[in-house]
Formats: structure tokens, sequence, C-alpha cells
């Protein structure tokens, strides 16, 4: 079986995030030795989501974090049973599949009990009475089975087993003091006790010892309506196992039940485990109608195995997926600088400086003799024309143009006109509110122990934003309080113009607005041919806070 390989862009995606993640994981699938899932650690934005729909190629789905859940381990797959199957069948299911407890579950598929082999060995230690068999509603096929027994008679309309159980082990004048109407009988072969016991309108005869039934006894019967069978066991061990053939809705627990479901997280499984004494907890699947699907207990969260990821386009551990120091990451691909991520052993590493990180995992193809589908060529394109500006960004290089036109071939792809197009339906700010803009395309860096958040938005038109302006400012200064950020950053960034006007609040805003050579003036200020985050903001912003703080010193 291929283990599962979840390839992970950063938070916030992007273009290139998303569109690098698909790519890979259709690149590492093609190897055949994984099962590689792309996956988003949010919403998808205007301009990704214009990319997938013109080349056809579905989003990645979301995913939340990677820590360990109930569905990721080996929990006992065991069917549901019924609650009217015997004690003894619950019994030899338990021992066939190595298991202490079992789920039941009513007629509709819910979840309605658990049964337990410490159930089971409690029921072969009380006493029952002698009327069991009536008041816990045991079946005719329930005794057959428990018995090994042959059907003679099974008359249509079959008497109740209400009566008492009685082994008819005496004179035949004496067994007409204990007869009663539906009593169950055990009897051997002797034909006169065996006549008088029907003709007393019992429910039900068992003959013991496989013996031949005569026929005389058959006919009277079924005239008489009774139900009669016959097992190999001798009169000891049918007396003994036939309450075994009781069913297990008798004994099992119906209230009270710990339960969880496939998302629970494995933290929050160990924590309710160690607060009951269970040795076995129902797994509901509640993706579908609430399901029982198995069955957990504690070994199987020492068995755990951790999940595996491949980092694209990030390497820092604030940009990703919640639970990563809980994974086994195998590999990183990405063209920022390199930053807090931490393995225990060596992995592939692959760091470019180029504009893209769709341009890399280009590379990768094309230097493992690979083409990329027409679609994933496109997507692939896309997303280097949207993290280069269309080379419009001082992060583009050369092998991001050399890779963008071998693309745009396979993809039969016009670069301008659809540079064009996505960059219109990506920078539409219409309906956009503050906290949008500041979720569309969010990171934060961690600056000599500052904690500085910089969203960046995309726009051919920042006079449509100036209405927005105070409410933008209101709403970074909330964020920056509740997140803990020393400064935050709004980059409104107009791509064909090439500049950005900043827009910063936290207590290095005058510092950031002096290492551009400018004066910030209600919060912002312009500032011309900067559009890259990674190479023209953080470096700058890194310079200014690290040398005044060696100034204190």
């Amino acid at each position: 079986m291929k283990e599962t390989v979840y390839i992970i862009g950063h938070k916030n995606p992007d273009s290139d995030s998303i569109c690098s993640a698909i790519a890979y994981a259709e690149y590492k699938n093609g190897n055949g030795d994984v099962n590689a899932i792309p996956v988003r650690l949010g919403p998808v934005n205007r301009e990704t989501k214009f990319i997938l729909d013109y080349f056809g190629v579905e989003p990645p789905m979301l995913l939340e974090t990677v820590k360990l859940s109930v569905e990721d381990l080996d929990f006992d797959k065991i069917a549901p049973v019924s609650p009217d199957i015997s004690l003894r069948m619950a019994l030899e299911i338990m021992k066939k599949n190595n298991l202490n407890s079992l789920p039941v579950i009513e007629e509709n598929e819910q979840l309605c009990g658990i049964v337990t082999i410490s159930d089971i060995i409690s029921s072969y230690i009380d006493v029952w009475d002698n009327g069991i068999l009536g008041k816990s509603g045991t079946t005719i096929d329930n005794i057959i089975d428990t018995l090994s027994a042959e059907a003679i008679v099974i008359p249509k309309n079959m008497k109740p087993l209400q009566g008492k159980i009685l082994v008819l082990a005496m004179e035949p004048k004496t067994v007409v003091e204990y007869l009663e109407e539906n009593d169950v009988v055990i009897c051997g072969n002797r034909k006169d006790v065996q006549k008088i016991a029907i003709e007393n309108n019992i429910s039900l005869m068992i003959v013991t010892g496989n013996v031949k039934m005569d026929e005389d006894i058959i006919n009277i019967a079924e005239e008489k309506g009774v139900t009669l069978i016959t097992t190999p066991h001798d009169t000891f061990t049918t007396s003994r196992l036939i309450t075994q053939s009781i069913p297990i809705s008798q004994v099992m627990t119906r209230e009270n039940l710990v339960t969880f479901a496939l998302d629970d997280l494995v933290d929050n499984v160990k924590e309710k485990m160690s607060q009951t004494r269970y040795r076995s907890y129902p797994v509901i699947d509640d993706n579908n109608n609430n399901r029982v699907v198995g069955l957990i207990s504690r070994y199987h969260l020492i068995s755990s195995m951790k999940k595996k990821v491949i980092l694209v386009d990030h390497n820092e551990r604030s940009q990703s997926v919640d639970g990563l120091e809980e994974c086994e990451i195998l590999e990183i691909i990405d063209h920022h600088r390199i930053a807090d991520v931490y393995t225990g052993y060596p992995i592939y590493f692959r760091n470019e400086p180029v504009g893209s990180t769709s341009t890399i995992i280009a590379s990768i193809m094309f230097e493992n003799g690979r083409r990329p589908s027409k679609k994933i060529a496109g997507v692939l394109a896309a997303a280097i024309i949207s993290d280069t500006l269309l080379f419009k960004s001082p992060t583009s290089t050369n092998t991001d143009r050399i890779m963008l036109e071998r693309l745009a071939r396979i993809a039969d792809l016009n670069v301008e006109e659809f540079a064009m197009e996505m960059f219109k339906a990506g920078t539409s700010l219409v309906d956009k509110t503050p906290k949008q803009l500041l979720n569309q395309d969010l990171k934060v860096f961690n600056i000599n122990e500052s904690k500085i958040g910089i969203a960046q938005v995309y726009t051919m038109d920042l006079e449509s934003l100036k209405g927005l302006k105070q409410e933008l400012i209101s709403t970074m200064e909330e964020r920056r309080n509740s997140q803990g950020y020393s400064t935050f950053i709004l980059m409104l960034t107009d791509i064909f113009n090439e500049a950005s006007e900043m827009v910063v609040v936290g207590e290095y805003k005058e510092l950031i607005a002096n290492a551009f050579g400018k004066i910030i003036v209600n919060n912002s200020f312009y500032a011309p041919g900067v559009l890259s985050r990674k190479k023209q903001v953080v470096p700058p912003i890194t310079m200014a806070i690290t040398n005044r703080e060696e100034m204190q010193i």
C-alpha cells in the first residue's frame, strides 16, 4: 500500500503556493511510489480561482491541521453487529477477530450499544431463571445456531418461546405435573415422553444426541404447531449451551456510551480515554450518517504513525500548517529565505533564488525527463506570471523567463493576454472588506524577536481604496493587538505602475518609513518601485530594526 504524503503550501495561500502544490503532487504521483495529495491551508483567492477555472483544475482540499486524528490510526475496522445475535455468536466473532468488544447497531445503522467479553462471561456466570428465553426475546434461529441443531418441524405460525426451560429426565406420568403451555423442553430418545410433551402444547422440543425422529412424533408436532429440532449435543451440554442463545441486547451496555469521530484529534482522544476505563470505544463516521466504522483502544494510540508532508513555497513554521512539529517532513521546495523549520534527519531541500516556486517545480520535472500535462503546464505558467508580476518584480530571474516560455508552449498560452485577464480578475477589490483584504495574502516574519505581519494586496486601482483607508487602519490595529505583532504592514501594490502604498501601524512605523527614505503621513507612505515583500521590504526592515537595537545596546 502506497504511503500518503501531503503537499502543503503556506497559510493564506497565493497562486504560487497552490499551483506548485498541485503540480508537485502530479509529479510525485507519476513516480508511482507514494499517494501525493495537494492541500491548501486557506481559501482560494480570486486570482487563483481564475487560474484553476481557466485550466479546468480542481482546487486542493482544505487541511486545517496535520495533527493525527482517529482516521490516521490503524484502529479495528470491525463491522457492527445486530442486537439480536446470540451471545455465543458474539463471542465467536470476538475470538475470530481478536477483539474484546463489539459495537451494536439498530436497524437504521445507528449505534445503540456495545457488548464486551466481560459482559458475555458475566452472563455465563450468572444464574439465569428458567424463563430467560421468553424474557430476552430469543429467536429459534439463535437456538438452532447455538446448538448446531437441525430443524425438523418449523410451523408457519410458531408459538412464542415464552415458557420455562425443562429437561425431561423423569417418568412420563411425572412429566405432566411440570409441563405448561409454550414451555421449551429438552429430552432424549424416549418416544412416550416426547409425545406427552407435544400433546401438552409446548412451543419447542429439542431432542438431543442426534436422534432420528419417529414419523409419528413429527406428524403430531406438525398437527399441534410445535417446533421440533434435533442437536448432536448430549442433554447436559444442550442445557448448558441453550442460555448462550439469548441475544446480546440482554447484556450489552446502552447508557453513557463514549464514542469518537474519525476527525477527532488523537490528543483529545487520549485526554477523554484517561477519564474513562473502557477497553474499547466505537468510532463514528460523522460524514456518513454517523455510521459505526470500528473500535479504538488505548494500544492503537501507542502504535500511531506520523503524517508525512512535503512543504512547498515556504520553510517557516509560522506560515505552515498547524501541528507541523508532529509530522515527518520529507522535502522542502522553496524560493524564500531559509527560516526555522527543523527536521530530525537530512531531507531533500531545494531552495533557489528565483521568482516563483513553480519555476523550481517545472525545473524538477524537466530535469527528470517529465513533461507536465497541458493543464499542469498552464497552472505552473500562471503561477510564475503571478509571483513575478510578469517579470516586473525584482525577484524575477532569467530562469523564470525560460521556464515560462517552455510551459507556455506546452499549455498553448498567450502569456501577455492571459496575464492581463488574470491580474484583472485577481485584483478586483469589489465588495472586499478590510478584514478580507488583510487575510488575502498575509505572512508573518520574526525579526530580532519582533513579530512583523506583512499583508500584500495587488490592484490596478489604488484610488478605489481611499474610502476604506481609516477602516483599514483601525482593523490593522485590532489585528496587531490580537496577534501580538509589534508592527503590521499592508502593501497596496499597483502592478503596472510598479509602486506600493505602504500602510503601517505599530511601534516601528516611523522607523520603517525612514528605511525607505520616506515620512509617514496618516499611517502610510508611497514607495515607487517597491513590489516584492520578500526582496524589497523584509531586508530593509530587518536592517533598520537590527541597527536600532544595536544602537540602544
